[in-house]
């Protein structure tokens, strides 16, 4: 039986958050391996037209949140040992012998290059493919704006043919890398990603809320994107997703409510199971949780590219990568414990599975900028604080 836990602390900090205009709205909610310790919410679905309260069974757009249900996916192909990660990404999907590093410009012109060595699965799970994301990286932004070649976001699969920018190996760069792996999974599987999800993590778990594209009456219950006016205040904008895309994306295409996610979350705290319900071995966890990228490190600033999308993400040293998941090497004082796994998607949605402690939580909103500095990550922090400090 879970534990009590006083979340007065913690409703105290999501109403603030959204009376203080750091956020449009604000669910999360915290479990232990034997349940939910605590669940609430602030604010509505949108803002200044809507009654609806936010809470822990609304739906959000949980983007990156998506790679680690992927990886997952892809882990159990490893595990049954129809995918090999040392393989040559192009094994499975030929089209990526196509890829270049990007190396510069000349003029407006794309200076490109093969790579030195094959890209391998486990870099499409490692990040370390050299493949990247236009906000986190001047070169890629510049690369797209004058090829014309969309990012992922819109759902094209012309997307694909966005180079590296670095060379397989070489260095920690965050991208498109698990877009692919989903392709990979797909063509291992033989059936379309959204099957792979649904008969393998998100049916065994009874996760019925997790889904790809949203049937009617959920819509209902899904919040809007919001980002800032001019005045400063927060104002709901239209769909940014492909509800018609090209693929299904293994890198940001889920949606999800709170309690949904954490029954994910939950497995990989107790080592892949739940309810009875094995979705992964615990060996295969362990090494989720286990650095997976040797010295390369993670690091410790990566400087925005395109400030109305995202604020630059400041971790600071001392973070790694395992598999699907980011690590912080050392304790986090009054917060996570060393060897917590975490992630977090564009709209601001963020999760971590803490071990050590026991505990894994997630907090939910869908605006933009990602991680603002005085707003969604500000409150990511309050809330881990005042969920250690309960505990």
């Amino acid at each position: 039986m879970s534990r009590d836990i006083d979340g007065s602390r913690i409703d105290a900090v999501l109403a603030d958050a959204v009376q203080s205009g750091a956020v449009p709205h604000v669910a999360a909610i915290a479990a232990d391996r034997d349940g939910v310790l605590y669940e609430g919410g602030a604010g509505v679905r949108v803002a200044g037209e809507s009654d609806d309260p936010v809470g822990t069974g609304t739906q959000f757009r949980i983007m990156s949140m998506t790679k680690m249900v992927t990886t997952a996916a892809a882990l159990q192909l490893v595990e049954r040992g129809d995918l090999d990660l040392a393989a040559p990404v192009e094994e499975y999907q030929p089209e990526f012998a196509a890829v270049q590093v990007l190396e510069g410009f000349d003029g407006d012109t794309p200076r490109l290059v093969p790579p030195a060595s094959q890209a391998t699965v486990s870099q499409l799970v490692t990040h370390t493919t050299g493949l990247g994301y236009w906000f986190w990286s001047a070169d890629l932004l510049r690369y797209e704006t004058v090829t014309g070649v969309p990012n992922v976001v819109p759902g094209s699969a012309e997307a694909f043919k966005a180079p590296m920018v670095a060379h397989p190996g070489t260095r920690f760069v965050y991208g498109i890398n698990t877009d692919w792996l989903g392709r990979v999974v797909e063509t291992v599987a033989g059936t379309t990603l959204d099957e792979v999800v649904r008969t393998g993590i998100t049916e065994p778990l009874g996760m019925a809320d997790t889904m790809f594209r949203l049937d009617e009456g959920r819509k209902a219950t899904c919040v809007a994107i919001h980002t800032r006016g001019e005045d400063g205040r927060w104002t709901a904008v239209p769909e940014i997703l492909n509800q018609e895309p090209d693929w299904w994306a293994g890198g940001h295409g889920l949606y999800s409510t709170p309690r949904d996610y954490t029954r994910f979350t939950r497995a990989l705290l107790r080592g892949g199971e739940l309810d009875g319900e094995r979705i992964l071995s615990e060996e295969t966890v362990d090494r989720a949780f286990t650095n997976q990228i040797g010295d390369l490190g993670f690091p410790a600033e990566i400087p925005t590219a395109d400030p109305p999308i995202t604020d630059s993400l400041r971790v600071g040293p001392g973070w790694t990568w395992g598999h699907g998941l980011l690590l912080n090497t050392e304790d986090q004082p009054g917060r996570r414990r060393a060897g917590t796994g975490a992630w977090a998607g564009l709209f601001n949605t963020h999760f971590f599975i803490d071990r050590t402690t026991g505990v894994c939580a997630s907090i939910y909103t869908n605006s933009l900028p990602f991680i603002e500095q005085d707003g969604a990550w500000r409150v990511y922090g309050e809330f881990e604080e005042a969920l250690y400090a309960a505990l």
